[in-house]
């Protein structure tokens, strides 16, 4: 069985702490195991970094460009090898895996290149020269449902900075990270600039939060873990950005194209089995005709094939581990309690699919505004149903959340939609379910984080900005 080790200025190593196997979701085999690392190698670690960071802070433009450049090409060989890592470690079909898992971190790569290209590091204002400079050495901790586009997002603008970083990825679904390290050891980056640390939460996650010589932590993961890291980091004051959970709001106005747009709002809702934070997990929908609405929803929801990630024919996967599909178990069973209707799915594993941790495709309807299903993230293949009477009300419930990641829109009329988007209190708005903008801010409001993601975006977090004042012309 595989062993994963660590990376650490330039070298693999293995940590000192306990093993911990990696799971197939598709069948609940081991595939691996992983030797996590504790606070002392979280300490080697960060004096790797350390040691690193004044060279790395002082390389030019080109050459931080030219090490984008070869990663880019690097990571482009290895994408069938990520690909098929996280079909295993997390259950997604093979060519979801290729064509969106593996894609999305390459897609990246050309953004922050040419964020990086055009990026004003240097600039006068009055009398003053106002210069970026990369923040320093800083604690990257990645989560499991998009293991390939939350490392790249946070690797490539710390590198475009200038910054040294030591990257923990979940230890849920460690392998494509694995592999990303590998890609980072074959270009030759200075030792100690990039360094790969396995571990959990509790070990690796709190001593990198709360290490005096990390000037900054980006953390994607769950609210829970998002303010534990906060509070770790608070001490020594630290730069902290963090893209947390969803529950995020679909509104489908009055002239759209109901079959339409129900349809695709179950697709968006439900694809990577619903494991994903900016999901449009609760769909309003005109009252008078809630009831057409519930009906091509279960349509749509049981046209998606839940099964083995290695079938041509698979839309949807298990859920990632033992764990989460538990959880998505309770929330099925609360919002039973709760009173609310199951349109389709509900409790227990689609028939043939005992093995693995599968979830029936599951809609829920006849849902009030103050149901916990309607208020708290799910994470899974779960989509809930309220109605609405008139446009400020559907405006009243979208905003009544404590997240603001993401929300939706259908309608006929763009301008209509536009304008509803600006009353809405979330970091995106997507009108129409527009083509995927690599280029746009990503981040949420309120308790879905702070930070955003992305081309200038992200490069701007991980900067300081420094005024001289009275600078000679």
């Amino acid at each position: 069985m595989q062993t994963l080790p660590s990376y650490l200025n330039g070298q693999w190593f293995m940590p000192s702490g306990s093993t911990l196997p990696v799971y197939n979701p598709a069948n609940a085999s081991i595939i691996a195991e992983l030797t996590l690392g504790n606070a002392s190698d979280a300490h080697q670690a960060i004096q790797a970094a350390k040691q690193a960071f004044p060279a790395y802070a002082q390389t030019t433009l080109a050459e931080r460009i030219g090490y984008l450049e070869a990663l880019r090409t690097a990571y482009a060989r290895r994408r069938q090898d990520l690909a098929d890592a996280i079909r295993l470690e997390m259950g997604a079909p093979a060519q979801f895996a290729l064509n969106a898992q593996a894609e999305s971190g390459l897609a990246h790569f050309d953004v922050h290149l040419k964020a990086l290209r055009e990026f004003a590091f240097e600039y006068r204002v009055n009398q003053s020269q106002i210069v970026h400079e990369p923040i320093g050495v800083v604690a990257l901790i990645t989560p499991w449902n998009w293991p390939m586009n939350q490392l790249v997002v946070k690797v490539l603008p710390a590198l475009a900075a200038g910054c040294t970083m030591i990257v923990k990825p979940s230890e849920i679904a460690p392998l494509s990270a694995q592999i990303f390290a590998e890609v980072v050891d074959e270009i030759g980056l200075p030792p100690g600039v990039f360094n790969l640390l396995h571990g959990d939460g509790e070990g690796v996650g709190q001593a990198l939060s709360r290490h005096p010589e990390v000037a900054m932590v980006s953390f994607t993961g769950s609210m829970r873990a998002g303010v534990a890291i906060s509070k770790a980091a608070a001490d020594t004051v630290k730069r902290v950005s963090l893209e947390l959970g969803g529950k995020s709001p679909n509104l489908i106005l009055r002239d759209a194209d109901l079959p339409k747009a129900i349809t695709q709002a179950v697709n968006y809702c439900m694809s990577n089995s619903g494991q994903s934070c900016d999901a449009p997990s609760r769909l309003y929908v005109p009252l008078e005709h809630y009831a057409e609405a519930l009906q091509q929803a279960k349509l749509a929801a049981l046209a998606l094939k839940v099964g083995d990630p290695q079938a041509a024919d698979t839309d949807l996967g298990p859920v990632v581990s033992a764990l989460q599909y538990e959880r998505i178990q309770q929330w099925i069973q609360i919002g039973i309690d709760e009173g609310a209707s199951l349109v389709c799915g509900g409790l227990g594993k689609p028939a043939g699919l005992e093995q693995g941790y599968y979830v029936k495709t599951t809609v829920f309807g006849d849902v009030r505004q103050d149901m916990r299903i309607a208020r708290e993230e799910i994470f899974g293949p779960v989509l809930v149903i309220l109605p609405y009477q008139d446009e400020e009300e559907l405006i009243q419930l979208a905003n009544d959340s404590d997240y603001g990641l993401s929300a939706y829109i259908s309608s006929a009329d763009p301008q209509h939609a536009a304008r509803i988007a600006r009353r809405l209190r979330a970091g995106q708005v997507q009108l129409n379910y527009p083509e995927w903008d690599l280029y746009a801010p990503f981040g949420g409001y309120k308790q879905s984080g702070n930070g955003r993601e992305y081309a200038q975006w992200g490069l701007q977090d991980f900067l300081e900005t420094k005024a001289i004042i009275g600078y000679p012309h």
